[in-house]
């Protein structure tokens, strides 16, 4: 782990960032000689290099083949090249930060260039259909360019929506051609595992070819058949081809620190997020058990039994969190927090199929929309995007995650222990447990990053450490999480790590304060945390400090 002296967070964690890099690593080029550059530069190199990422088309698809990325490999070395060449000696915080982005997203394409070929090793690469939004960012996981987001459209479509979803429809059948001759590696349980994602986004195109907005548009319901089609045979390869491959899918210990700290900009190891992981299960575990002992005479809560009594129980429980982040002043609450919430409410589902989560929501949602802070902070990007361009819309790779879903995470304990649940002490239960689950998760995801467990084992962790047996109700949420973190490293630790992130950032906060002679505020705190933005939390805590 990176340990702190005078010289500030930030440069001590570019110098270990750097030290891993030449470790790890020799492909990025050693530049000898600074060149002066301003902020302007980056802003114009970032321009370039987003446009840079986004690949070119063949046969109408983005194009992910090999030749594409070998004869483009330049390119991007000359941009990166540009960017370690810029002299940021006499920028401001911010400005370094921003710089810092840009360098991480660059680590990312080369890392999946060099390591990770989701085009290759995983099949869920080439889905294509998204039905809904994601509550980060942009879509968990490696994902293609040429995405149909359903999500985005209103129906029944204008002439101008009709005529784009076809031609996002017509891309599906020939990405999955190329799929076919793109993957070419050997990574068993994504494999596998991947086939279920395509399976789905064909049954997802069967359902919208029901919906009444689009029977009868010949023009679109050809096009989804014709996705319908291709994505069918493209499940009937896979499955062929799944039965020679035998191959491990994670990415080994020493790769996963490398993306931890050069990627997502998590100042910690593989070895440390398994300590840290191990600490917050045996943590929560032990806090659920004194919290129940503490609760003994009070009457257990109850699951909501009926649609109307889970739409009282939702109304309520919504009306308590804003009323509680406003009153309180945890946070400068908006008028979108309430509105983007209760979009998010939830229904009641029957006890047979509920998920984790649902059984959660089902006792009390506040904890589980306290990590609808996911919303709030969506509605921010939306309304009153980021003044810098860099930090305006999702970082690449899932840069984010150690922030939103850190934060996400970590605001379900700090909302609990700044009093929410006051007025019904066994609603901490439920916190407890949940960080449990995000504990033992992570802890498989990691092991399984390792080799040293399948995914189903993994997932074996993740149900049998998770209180009062509530992830062995329904497997369909086990297989997904344990299937994307295996897609992508860092992403089922990031709710743990980003929380333990975001409490040392608040610490520092804390101290800054304390040693300038003045009280903390915790409004102050989470208007400053919303302010900087969506970016890695130990560049959040960099700039909360030296700003």
């Amino acid at each position: 782990m990176i340990k702190m002296n005078k010289i500030s967070q930030l440069a001590l964690l570019l110098f270990a960032l750097t030290a891993c890099t030449t470790a790890v690593d020799d492909s990025q080029d050693t530049v000898s000689q600074k060149e002066e550059a301003s902020y302007d530069d980056l802003v114009s190199l970032f321009v370039e290099w987003r446009d840079f990422e986004n690949p070119p088309l063949y046969d109408g698809a983005p194009d992910y083949r090999q030749e594409t990325f070998e004869s483009r490999h330049s390119t991007f070395k000359s941009l990166q090249k540009r960017l370690l060449s810029m002299d940021t000696a006499g920028w401001a915080t911010p400005e370094k930060i921003d710089w810092t982005i840009v360098w991480a997203e660059m680590n990312g394409y080369d890392f999946n260039y060099r390591i990770l070929k989701p085009w290759e090793r995983d099949p869920a690469f080439y889905k294509s259909l998204w039905m809904y939004r994601s509550d980060v960012p942009a879509h968990e996981g490696p994902t293609h360019h040429g995405t149909t987001e359903i999500w985005q459209y209103d129906f029944p479509l204008s002439d101008v929506d009709q005529e784009k979803l076809i031609n996002k429809l017509k891309i599906i059948p020939s990405l999955n051609e190329q799929a076919k001759v793109n993957l070419t590696g050997n990574a068993r349980d994504l494999w596998v595992a991947g086939i279920r994602t395509i399976e789905f986004q064909s049954e997802n195109l069967r359902s919208i070819k029901e919906w009444p907005e689009i029977k009868g548009d010949d023009g679109l319901t050809s096009a989804i058949d014709e996705a319908i089609d291709s994505t069918n045979d493209f499940v009937e390869w896979l499955k062929n081809e799944a039965t020679k491959k035998d191959g491990p899918s994670g990415i080994g210990k020493e790769n996963y620190t490398w993306y931890l700290q050069n990627v997502h900009l998590v100042p910690l190891t593989w070895e440390d997020e398994v300590m840290l992981l191990k600490r917050e299960l045996a943590r929560s575990w032990s806090a659920l058990k004194l919290e129940e002992h503490r609760n003994r005479n009070l009457p257990e809560l109850e699951p909501v039994d009926s649609p109307e009594a889970y739409d009282e129980l939702a109304d309520r429980s919504a009306k308590s969190l804003i009323n509680f982040l406003d009153q309180d002043s945890v946070v400068t609450v908006k008028d979108y927090f309430d509105p983007a919430l209760r979009e998010h409410l939830g229904s009641f589902v029957p006890k047979e199929t509920r998920n984790f989560f649902w059984i959660t929501a089902h006792h009390d949602p506040r904890p589980l929309y306290s990590h609808f802070y996911h919303w709030f902070e969506l509605a921010r990007m939306d309304t009153e995007p980021h003044e810098s361009p860099i930090r305006k819309g999702p970082l690449l790779y899932n840069i984010f995650d150690s922030r939103n879903e850190g934060t996400a995470t970590a605001v379900e304990e700090m909302f609990m222990d700044a009093g929410l649940y006051d007025d019904d002490p066994r609603v901490r239960e439920i916190v407890y447990i949940m960080i449990a689950q995000r504990a033992a998760r992570g802890l498989g995801s990691l092991y399984a990053h390792a080799n040293e467990m399948t995914m189903e084992e993994a997932g074996s962790i993740h149900s049998e450490n998770t209180p009062r047996g509530w992830m062995k109700t329904e497997k369909e949420l086990l297989i997904f999480e344990q299937h994307l973190y295996l897609r992508q490293p860092g992403y089922g630790t990031s709710y743990i790590t980003g929380k333990y992130l975001l409490e040392d950032a608040m610490m520092a906060y804390a101290l800054k304060k304390e040693r300038q002679g003045e009280s903390f505020k915790l409004k102050d705190f989470f208007d400053t945390l919303n302010r900087i933005g969506n970016i890695p939390i130990a560049l959040t805590k960099e700039q909360m400090i030296n700003e």
